[in-house]
């Protein structure tokens, strides 16, 4: 899977709007027993994703690119070192940014983590991945997770999911004794959502105005009702469609945690349409949102946007609410103008 090209869009929704299966490497891993040399298929073996000076040089890696590209408002600058969500939301903000200020970032501030925390799971096959949490410079005192991916050994570590916690919401992870951490399967059928089913429930949940799959919350709950209230205005109706995002790239990522349950990442796909009564017109949108709209904005303008959550997937059976959620990261990658 090539990631010099920088991330995919996602599709385009019927009737609102007019990366392949990931490729498994086989790679092998010599070790000595006592009858000798041993092949070992890091397809079939169990091994960590990666060790922790990897995982290290990774986080370095990926904040160097980071930085790079951020000051330059360059997409091509961190390409390689960004995937997924993380990848379609950071693409859409550079090019944003480049289209205002061609010159580059005027308020850049390097990205800078401390007090790093590496939790790697032990897996079979590809992908494998890890999760970064550290401390920043920015964000305030939130921590920051960085979920660590790639595909065959040829690629970079690049970054899929990024959010925000607060340090008190990082949950304990269920560890063996060396350390290493316990991924959950994107099936699994001892949680009370399967990590699969998230991103459609998600959408589902949002479209139907509510259910039982997730606790109330800010992201849940609270932002149907916020929804609801924006639809209709004075001269101006609010349409919202919202789509699962799981192919390739986007697929959804769970450590199991000391409770049994497990924080799962995942992605959905929002779209908002703004519709101005015949003699009004959209209000002025944002320097930012222009510079990614296509089209001209006479009577509607329709929003894109990609979302990563994190949230805590209970085991079943377990006496929760539903499913909590930790954090969620929206970020505009398109809009057209009609």
């Amino acid at each position: 899977m090539s990631r010099g090209r920088g991330p995919r869009s996602p599709r385009t929704p019927r009737g609102l709007l007019d990366r392949s299966a990931l490729v498994a490497a086989s790679v092998t891993v010599l070790s000595l027993a006592a009858s000798g040399c041993v092949v070992v298929h890091g397809e079939r073996e169990v091994l960590p994703a990666a060790t922790r000076a990897e995982a290290a040089e990774a986080l370095r890696d990926f904040t160097a690119a980071y930085n790079e590209a951020d000051k330059a408002y360059d997409r091509s600058l961190d390409a390689d070192y960004v995937t997924g969500a993380l990848g379609a939301i950071d693409a859409a903000r550079l090019d944003a940014g480049r289209e205002v200020n061609p010159a580059g970032n005027p308020s850049y501030v390097p990205l800078e983590f401390t007090d790093t925390r590496f939790t790697i799971p032990k897996k079979a096959g590809w992908p494998r991945w890890f999760v970064a949490d550290s401390d920043a410079n920015k964000g305030d005192e939130a921590r920051w997770l960085l979920v660590f991916t790639r595909s065959n050994v040829a690629e970079p570590w690049a970054v899929a999911y990024l959010t925000l916690l607060d340090p008190d919401d990082v949950p304990a992870f269920k560890t063996d004794q060396a350390g290493w951490a316990e991924p959950v399967t994107a099936n699994s059928a001892e949680l009370a959502v399967a990590p699969k089913d998230l991103s459609e429930d998600y959408a589902t949940f949002l479209k139907d105005g509510g259910g039982d799959v997730f606790a109330p919350g800010v992201h849940t709950s609270a932002w149907v009702a916020q929804r609801k209230k924006s639809a209709i205005k004075p001269g101006l109706v609010t349409q919202y469609i919202d789509e699962p995002l799981v192919k390739d790239d986007f697929a959804p990522l769970g450590l199991r945690t000391a409770d049994g349950g497990a924080l799962v990442f995942f992605a959905t796909h929002h779209y908002e349409k703004q519709t101005a009564a015949l003699g009004t017109s959209i209000p002025t949108p944002s320097d930012s949102v222009l510079a990614l709209t296509k089209g001209e904005i006479k009577q509607s303008l329709t929003l894109e946007f990609v979302s990563n959550q994190a949230v805590l997937d209970p085991a079943k059976g377990s006496a929760s609410q539903g499913v909590e959620f930790l954090s969620r990261i929206q970020g505009l990658t398109a809009a057209q103008g009609e």
